[in-house]
């Protein structure tokens, strides 16, 4: 059986729906159980509850970027299989953005109130490294990806010990980030140099402190 081809209107359809998904509240059908659901809820102080959430929060914003990139990337991505790759991993990582709300729901805070301006400039910024080219395109996937990965590995430095329901989704995302940068430079992404790097690394600063505190 033939496979209908989208229209642009039909992708157009498809891009506002998903952007709705990512940017509001309790909408994203879960392909996973949360990894939480398996620890227990120890007491936390207040100072840790906000803590934790703050940095939920961040993980959160981080995954909001994430979606909008891929999509951006998908758009304008030259070759099929690099724009089914972008759209596999955005659904993916679908699931990180339910964690964490989910958790951010528990410790009775809520998502980040810029989350629909990171999504503009993260789908942006997406869907110019895909007109560049798709070396350059899986590349900076790889980058960003080893940025999140080093983001949730000092959160899990920051976390509160007995926060065991943070600290599950926390390490679930490492894993699966790291898999997905290294699929990345698997399908031919280039290596960013240091100079890039340290500059999206100061990117990425101003959105995890602005999102750990709004």
């Amino acid at each position: 059986m033939n496979t209908r081809q989208l229209s642009p209107l039909d992708k157009f359809i498809c891009n506002a729906d998903r952007a709705l998904r990512s940017i509001t509240t309790r909408s994203r059908p879960l392909t996973r159980p949360s990894p939480a659901q398996q620890q227990a809820e120890n007491e936390l102080s207040d100072e840790e509850r906000a803590h934790a959430a703050g940095l939920m929060r961040v993980n959160h914003a981080g995954e909001v970027c994430a979606q909008a990139l891929y999509q951006g990337q998908a758009l304008t991505a030259k070759l099929t299989d690099v724009r089914e790759q972008m759209d596999a991993a955005a659904d993916e990582e679908i699931d990180h953005l339910a964690w964490c709300e989910e958790r951010i729901d528990e410790l009775g805070s809520h998502t980040s109130v810029l989350n629909p301006a990171w999504y503009l400039l993260s789908y942006s910024i997406g869907a110019g490294a895909g007109l560049a080219g798709d070396k350059i395109s899986l590349g900076f996937v790889a980058a960003t990806e080893q940025q999140v990965c080093k983001h949730l590995r000092e959160h899990l430095q920051s976390l509160p010990e007995h926060d065991l329901r943070s600290r599950a989704v926390v390490e679930q995302m490492l894993e699966d980030e790291a898999k997905h940068a290294d699929a990345a430079l698997d399908a031919g992404g280039i290596q960013f140099p240091i100079a890039v790097r340290a500059a999206m690394t100061l990117v990425s600063k101003a959105m995890t402190m602005s999102s750990y505190r709004v």
